[in-house]
């Protein structure tokens, strides 16, 4: 029996077969990118229109991803050399905020990607740090650096409404979610991507159940700022009815999908929350199936 690696030795090898910080980017990029075209998604914006948004579209997500690609390029490449530290978990706050900036500035003040910088942006460092098959690996870093504390955070970030709704509600959040090693992506997400491929699905079939999979689940911070807990009822209840009818690829799991977006659209409600966890579905699954 082989000898376990030390701690050093493993941190060795991972750092050897890491992808590089422009391959990361991109990886992130385009997950946001691929995740803001699948359609029909629920009260989202797609190809069909802007969903619940009236200040969003398709055009303005895809500027605001391709904004980022500086943003996810220096949070791998200042990852890349630094362990999980309160150092680093405030060297990548300051480079999210510089992106925020970015991403405002693409999209003329619209909030496309406020979220997907937080949660993407830290399975980006995660991604610099090990192997890129290794999702478990990814996400412990990625939350290690999540548990620090950003002591030079701006006072709004305390009265956004994410954080608002998260002490209202007492939910997880995007916080939370990256403190707990992003289960929604990892846990719920990926399965979903990698039982519907396994069926035999087309590919956006397979994401459409990946992202219903995560509504059924998430106390999505979206859904309660919009439409408190009714509308985080009608969505995992909407949600379950399509797994219940097996999937968006039967006729019954898609008619269901088409109710649960007019119930949403009705409620004015979108489940923002959870399309930034599938946007982390399809970075964490385009790393692994790097060459």
């Amino acid at each position: 029996m082989r000898p376990a690696l030390s701690p050093a030795l493993r941190d060795a090898a991972d750092a050897a077969c890491t992808a590089s910080p422009a391959l990361i980017a991109q990886c992130a990029v385009d997950a946001l990118i691929d995740e803001a075209r699948l359609s029909p998604k629920p009260a989202l914006v797609d190809q069909r229109g802007s969903g619940a948004h009236r200040d969003l579209d398709l055009d303005t997500m895809l500027r605001s991803a391709r904004a980022l690609q500086p943003t996810f390029f220096a949070i791998a490449r200042a990852a890349s050399s630094a362990p999980p530290s309160q150092a680093l978990r405030e060297q990548l706050a300051r480079i999210g905020r510089e992106g925020e900036a970015a991403m405002m500035r693409a999209t003329d003040g619209s909030n496309a990607h406020r979220g997907a910088i937080w949660i993407v942006g830290l399975l980006c460092a995660g991604a610099a740090m090990h192997a890129p098959g290794d999702s478990d690996a990814i996400c412990a870093s990625a939350a290690a650096i999540a548990r620090h504390e950003d002591r030079y955070a701006p006072a709004s970030a305390t009265t956004s409404h994410g954080a608002r709704v998260t002490q209202r509600f007492r939910v997880a959040g995007a916080r939370g979610e990256a403190r707990d090693g992003f289960p929604h992506a990892r846990r719920i997400g990926l399965p979903a991507l990698d039982d519907a491929r396994a069926h035999g699905l087309a590919e956006a079939d397979a994401r459409l159940d990946a992202l219903i999979a995560i509504i059924a689940s998430l106390d999505d911070t979206c859904l309660l700022h919009r439409g408190g807990l009714d509308a985080l009822d009608a969505a995992q209840r909407g949600a379950r009815d399509v797994i219940d009818r097996g999937g968006v690829s039967t006729t019954d799991g898609r008619a269901a999908l088409a109710r649960l977006d007019a119930e949403l659209l009705a409620l004015n409600a979108s489940p923002g929350g959870a399309a930034d966890l599938l946007a982390a579905t399809l970075f964490l699954d385009s790393l692994r199936r790097l060459p």
